[in-house]
């Protein structure tokens, strides 16, 4: 789990108090983790495992060979 204080200041840069436009960076919408981030689901590879796994992203199924 991401800290509070950094996901409140992530919460507000995205808002567009920043001072810089290029200090912006994504982060997981369900727990606030800024690495391994999906730009096509808006969430980390973990959440997205834990609920793919669950079938709750339409369109997304485990591969199998």
């Amino acid at each position: 789990m991401a800290k509070k204080s950094l996901v409140t200041k992530w919460a507000r840069i995205q808002e567009g108090k920043v001072k810089f436009s290029t200090r912006r960076y994504n982060r997981c919408h369900i727990c606030g983790r800024p690495r391994g981030y999906m730009r096509d689901f808006q969430m980390c590879r973990i959440c997205f495992r834990n609920l793919a796994a669950r079938g709750q992203i339409p369109g997304i199924t485990k591969s199998s060979w």
